[in-house]
């Protein structure tokens, strides 16, 4: 998980990490049928579809590591039939923090870790 896009926020029944990887978002935009772009301004300008809320937090919840069982559960409890003004400021705190990064600074540890990582699924790729 990347911490400069992951952001930690209460949801239901407690703390839970957000975190938009680029699966989720490749997921987001087939569900929603936009890109992340046209999402993100549709979410500033207040033109998102309401079903959109619910899968940036379930998606958010996923990438973040939780099982998606549980994420499921989650939602359906605590962002579904609840007002929008409760849902959308978490939405749009996990969809900023992909956008704009949380502003937390890369340690040496952090960015060699990252590249590490970058680098091992690079060779994983060729070698498939």
């Amino acid at each position: 998980m990347n911490d400069l896009i992951t952001c930690r926020a209460f949801l239901g029944d407690g703390e839970h990490d957000f975190c938009l990887t680029d699966a989720m978002i490749i997921e987001l935009e087939r569900l929603t049928g936009q890109g992340i772009g046209a999402l993100n301004m549709a979410l500033m300008q207040l033109q998102f579809k309401a079903d959109h809320l619910p899968q940036i937090i379930r998606l958010g919840l996923i990438g973040a590591g939780m099982n998606p069982e549980t994420a499921h559960r989650l939602i359906e409890t605590y962002a579904r039939n609840r007002p929008l003004g409760e849902v959308f400021p978490l939405a749009l705190d996990i969809l900023d923090a992909r956008w704009n990064g949380k502003g937390a600074v890369e340690t040496p540890e952090d960015i060699a870790r990252n590249a590490a990582e970058d680098y091992a699924r690079f060779i994983a790729e060729v070698e498939a």
